[in-house]
């Protein structure tokens, strides 16, 4: 029978209709409407009309698996359920015997990209982040409501008419001991835990001192916390000094690590006291990543909170203590988020004024050196993202920085084995080194597990081959990570409009590269004074009621004002800066560098600048190549690679 609103409330209000396959199935379907109204605030009469539409044909079709299917007494229907922790709502959820079927329901003939990539993403994510149906199949369904019998599968996902539905449901049944899941169990107030967002795990950190409890997550980031708090501990005990080295691919949760080590209270049983008290808190987490400082600080002032004291950005801690050489850090775990992109002498000294020439890593190693009996300082390292001018020195410079320091006999390097045998290898260095597998990730979490998308991205900017590329680019779909390209600018923003209508909470821009020449005469203003009046806060933060938010497709960011943040996807406008000519990358058209400027390798900072540009979106990205014929070949490299036209689909 229908839950009575009561039970709905005690159910945090989570869907507008739940009842068993009989009682959906013969209720009158003004009364199934009428429930959806209620759960749902300002409901258009377009919506109204739809569910008038739609839900006699999908009770007709339900009531034929009651009729064919002894056990449908034990399946349950679920009307716009409320995903917990978001604001997405799939139409349809049906629980039958050993699967779960995501059903959206669309009022035309034939589905779009858009409508296939929004169901899928809903079976993924149920997939990965639902308790109950990690051990089910869960399969996507789009029903266009104007359509006539079983269309097929597109893309993982089944495209059926109303009037096949009832046979496509029993074929998506598997034969289970344990039968159907129970509404119960599924609509159970833990069952559904989605990965945060940084921001939002930022958030929830600075809140609660934890973030939610994701077993794939924890998996990944907890070896890392955890031996970042053996070394501080075994630090403060024996008063040494160590560096510590956290590497990992792009989205594998590295800033996260450094939140969580500085900001769980994993810490707050060692910090020494000074004469002016005891710190404020063992540790402080820093970023040269200004649009992450900038995000993260916003975010946190929304809720009333002091960013400030989450989040630091690394240029001013720098140019105040390099300015007191005096004076002493109060905290003795300092987390460098980044610290491969660290500057080096030559951009400290243009961009600090100092009289003298020193490197960020020895202005660290310094300021270590500085605080009472012991120090751990933690660099964040990516790798191939330095898009910097000034960050092209790498690794290299933190070891450098040990040898040059007073002491260097009293540092410990900890680090993966892989990077030991890179940078540290000498055996006549004045120092220790440690191997420790834990402080590599090599997992990807910010894309839903999918762990071939930065594989893909070295392949597309590599050499290829184009096959391998492509043979990712499947995997990746399969994984709902979608890889989309346009030649019109409207194509690729009404897909991802129409992809993320229904949640107005997910967050999609538009990107560019910073080199780009040829964009602003497609409207994409890439150029930068229009990128450098953009607010980041609001842009990343705020929904379609302000004007600011990126959802608009209207301001545009470059590499420099997202790295090391998300969106859940990405409209990234290609220019004419890195592009295929004669089966080469080329950056021959590239803005060029002011006389005098310190660039190693120009065209290894375009690559980089397009990878950041390429693993930014959560669910995935859209590639906008204007139509021009300078960017013919590069459309049909990365058609090559796996890209699907919007155009064609």
């Amino acid at each position: 029978m229908q839950p009575a609103q009561s039970d709905r409330d005690a159910a945090h209000a989570r869907y507008g209709w739940q009842s068993d396959f009989p009682t959906f199935a013969l209720e009158r379907p003004e009364t199934v409407r009428i429930s959806l109204q209620e759960f749902l605030a300002d409901v258009s009469e377009s919506q109204v009309f739809a569910w008038d539409d739609s839900i006699p044909k999908l009770q007709h079709e339900v009531g034929e698996v009651v009729r064919i299917d002894e056990l449908a007494g034990e399946y349950s229907a679920i009307l716009e359920y409320e995903l917990p922790l978001e604001s997405r709502r799939p139409d349809v959820v049906l629980l039958l015997n050993g699967a779960v079927v995501v059903v959206e329901l669309k009022g035309k003939e034939k589905p779009d990209q858009a409508d296939l990539d929004q169901a899928a993403a809903y079976a993924r994510d149920l997939r990965c982040y639902h308790r109950h149906c990690a051990d089910r199949a869960v399969h996507a369904v789009v029903v266009p409501t104007k359509a006539v019998g079983y269309a097929g599968e597109r893309d993982g996902v089944h495209v059926s008419g109303p009037d096949a539905l009832h046979d496509l449901i029993q074929r998506l049944q598997q034969p289970w001991a344990k039968g159907a899941l129970s509404a119960e169990q599924f609509l159970s107030d833990d069952a559904y835990c989605p990965l945060p967002t940084l921001v939002q795990a930022a958030r929830e950190l600075f809140k609660d001192g934890k973030i939610r409890d994701i077993p794939e997550a924890r998996a990944n980031t907890d070896p890392a916390v955890d031996e970042i708090s053996r070394i501080a501990h075994d630090a403060a005990r024996t008063k040494t000094r160590h560096l510590i080295l956290v590497t990992g691919v792009p989205g594998s949760g590295k800033t996260l690590v450094g939140l969580r080590a500085v900001h769980s209270r994993a810490l707050d049983d060692i910090a020494v006291p000074r004469e002016t008290g005891k710190p404020p808190a063992p540790g402080i987490f820093l970023s040269g990543n200004g649009p992450l400082v900038e995000v993260l600080q916003y975010e946190l002032s929304k809720d009333g909170a002091d960013g400030k004291t989450f989040v630091r950005g690394v240029k001013d801690y720098v140019k105040h203590y390099l300015s007191k050489p005096q004076a002493v850090p109060p905290h003795h775990v300092i987390v460098y988020d980044e610290a491969q992109r660290a500057w080096d002498a030559r951009q400290v000294t243009a961009k600090h004024a100092m009289p003298w020439s020193i490197s960020e890593p020895e202005a660290f190693i310094g300021f270590g050196e500085r605080i009472p009996e012991w120090c751990v300082l933690v660099g964040l390292i990516g790798s191939g993202q330095e898009i910097h001018v000034g960050e092209e020195g790498g690794l290299a410079q933190w070891r450098e920085a040990i040898e040059a320091s007073s002491s260097p006999d009293k540092w410990t390097v900890h680090a993966p084995q892989s990077v030991l045998h890179e940078h540290f290898a000498d055996h006549n260095r004045p120092f220790h080194v440690t191997a420790s597998g834990a402080l590599e990730l090599n997992r990807e979490l910010r894309f839903h597990f999918a762990a071939d998308l930065d594989e893909w991205v070295n392949c597309v900017l590599g050499v290829g081959p184009a096959v391998h590329a492509r043979e990712l680019a499947n995997r990746l779909e399969h994984d709902a990570v979608h890889l989309r390209l346009s030649r019109d600018f409207e194509t690729a923003q009404a897909y991802l409009r129409e992809r993320y209508g229904k949640a107005p909470e997910s967050r999609y821009g538009l990107l560019a590269s910073s080199r780009d020449k040829a964009l602003v005469n497609w409207g994409v203003r890439n150029d930068y004074f229009s990128v450098e009046r953009i607010r980041r806060g609001p842009w990343y933060a705020e929904g379609e009621e302000s004007p600011q938010s990126c959802r608009h497709l209207r301001d545009c960011l470059t590499e420099f004002k997202t790295q090391g943040l998300e969106l859940d996807a990405v409209l990234l406008a290609w220019g004419t800066d890195l592009i295929r000519a004669d089966s080469e990358w080329t950056d021959r058209l590239a803005k060029g560098y002011k006389n005098g400027t310190p660039v190693k390798d120009p065209f290894q900072l375009r690559v980089n600048a397009y990878r950041v540009l390429l693993t930014r979106g959560r669910d995935g990205t859209v590639i906008y190549l204007p139509p021009i014929a300078a960017l013919d070949e590069t459309a049909a490299w990365l058609q090559q690679c796996g890209v699907m036209l919007l155009d064609d689909a």
